[in-house]
């Protein structure tokens, strides 16, 4: 009977150290995803704000705008794509 006791206490250890290391991996996981949401939303702003500049631009500048609009667009994409890792 102590030797299924031992057996059980030591399983109970063995997932509490497993439990607190996913807990740490979570937290840290949240730091950076929380970052790299930071970092999306200033270059979602940043996209909003050539999207409003081409309203009154040639053509010429609009072709540059909407380039570099679309690189931001992407930039964009790929956050959340890293973002969605985390979960």
């Amino acid at each position: 009977m102590n030797d299924i006791k031992s057996h059980i206490d030591e399983m109970i250890d063995n997932l509490k150290q497993q439990r607190d290391e996913l807990q740490v991996k979570l937290h840290l996981a949240k730091l950076d995803a929380s970052d790299e949401w930071d970092k999306i939303e200033s270059k979602l702003e940043k996209l909003e704000s050539k999207a409003k500049e081409l309203g009154g631009v040639t053509a010429e500048a609009s072709r540059d705008i909407g380039e570099a609009a679309k690189l931001l667009g992407e930039e964009i994409r790929d956050g959340f794509k890293k973002i969605a890792k985390h979960f």
